[in-house]
């Protein structure tokens, strides 16, 4: 049952997306950055940890899981280091993943051809 709630909870969060997508004139990068900022504000508000137990890993689409793993991080370090840690907290959270896209981007670019638009 929890995988059925799960795939239907990740599917209905990228069919509003597909449809932000449609239905404004918002491109792709305003979107993942407003799913972005989602995740840390439910993170924030203490509502991203209750829909993630409930809905499981349909709840970590990968931008809202990215936000509250900001938040996450910068909570920690605030706590940890005062006022310093509103910058550092959300770097080291969230670095292992930011290095992993980096890196296998980078070794994408070596196995495909990419083509520049014009």
């Amino acid at each position: 049952m929890e995988y059925i709630v799960s795939f239907i909870t990740g599917g209905l969060i990228c069919a509003l997306v597909q449809i932000l997508l449609d239905r404004t004139k918002l491109m792709p990068g305003r979107v993942m950055v407003l799913l972005v900022c989602t995740g840390a504000v439910l993170g924030f508000c203490g509502i991203y940890e209750p829909f993630k137990e409930f809905a499981g890993s349909g709840a970590g689409v990968p931008l809202l899981g990215f936000g509250s793993t900001l938040w996450q991080g910068v909570k920690e370090a605030v706590d940890e280091n005062g006022f310093i840690g509103m910058f550092m907290g959300g770097f080291k959270a969230s670095a292992v993943g930011i290095s992993a896209a980096l890196i296998f981007g980078y070794l994408a670019s070596f196995a495909f051809d990419p083509k520049m638009k014009k």
